[in-house]
């Protein structure tokens, strides 16, 4: 997978990652990938709403270990 952008949110809390993200994603052309470290056990629920609302699509969501990994496309 050919991530464009990576941000780390790792020790922040909802709404904080979002937040991150939405601002990350302004900055990217459609269809590029962005990766998001969370910490944030909420973050699975938060990013699948955050997808649906925005048109963006979530693409991957992974745990390793006691971080969550998001992979968003920008619409």
């Amino acid at each position: 997978m050919d991530i464009q952008k990576e941000i780390d949110t790792r020790g922040l809390n909802c709404p904080l990652p979002i937040l991150k993200a939405k601002k990350a994603l302004t900055d990217m052309m459609s269809g590029q990938l962005l990766r998001v470290v969370a910490t944030d056990p909420g973050s699975l629920r938060d990013f699948q709403a955050f997808a649906k609302q925005t048109g963006n699509e979530l693409v991957e969501q992974e745990t390793l270990g006691t971080d969550y990994i998001h992979i968003l496309r920008r619409r």
